[in-house]
């Protein structure tokens, strides 16, 4: 089976819905590099949507560090930074859609870190070189950052590093792919196609839906 990985979605559901269009699940496992929300404007119908992928057994969603932040507020009854950047435009989303809080923090928190096969590995913000490079609150490691990655003898793929071009980039040294290509800053949402043993077959950019970010 091939792989269809799509980056940094940040709540801009209507261009989820377009990319999602190419992709064919009888022949692609699907992944989501994480930053389901936060930004765009539909934060609760992304999470709605990807909650109900998930339970295929065809697809996995990862953590990203914005599903974190809500997790720490959700938990701790406050995080000032991540309300003050854009947490409290998802609180109001997720309300005025009935999103039950304690439910999708809980389904946030068990979202896994990594999707790794013999040739593939898929993280949030990729691996660089870093002790303990999947603690959560590191922040060298896979949640946050933003340093050079190291190459681990697989392809990696990972968002979180918005490029503000409509096209992912490859880099030869670390042989991973950034595929963040800031669909809320309206760059568009990009996926890449992969085969079983990590060779591009195609990207793919799906322009940001005016609605998700206007």
């Amino acid at each position: 089976m091939n792989y269809f990985i799509i980056g940094d979605i940040h709540g801009c559901y209507y261009t989820l819905l377009e990319i999602l269009e190419n992709w064919n699940p009888e022949k692609e496992y699907l992944i989501f590099v994480g930053d389901l929300i936060d930004r765009g404007n539909y934060s609760s119908q992304v999470v709605n949507l990807c909650l109900e992928l998930s339970n295929h057994n065809n697809c996995s969603i990862l953590k990203g560090n914005h599903e974190l932040e809500f997790i720490e507020y959700y938990e701790k009854g406050e995080n000032d930074n991540w309300l003050n950047q854009c947490g409290q435009e998802t609180i109001e989303n997720f309300e005025e859609n009935k999103i039950d809080l304690k439910n999708t923090a809980l389904w946030l928190k068990n979202m896994p870190l990594k999707f790794e096969t013999d040739y593939i590995l898929v993280t949030h913000a990729g691996l660089s070189q870093t002790e303990n490079p999947f603690d959560e609150n590191n922040m060298d490691g896979v949640l946050w950052n933003r340093n050079e990655l190291i190459n681990v003898n697989k392809v990696q793929v990972h968002g979180h590093s918005p490029l503000l071009k409509n096209e992912p980039i490859f880099n030869a040294k670390s042989n991973s792919w950034n595929i963040d290509t800031g669909a809320y800053y309206g760059f568009g949402l990009t996926g890449i196609k992969m085969d079983n043993q990590g060779k591009m077959i195609s990207a793919i950019n799906v322009k940001t839906n005016k609605k998700d970010i206007e």
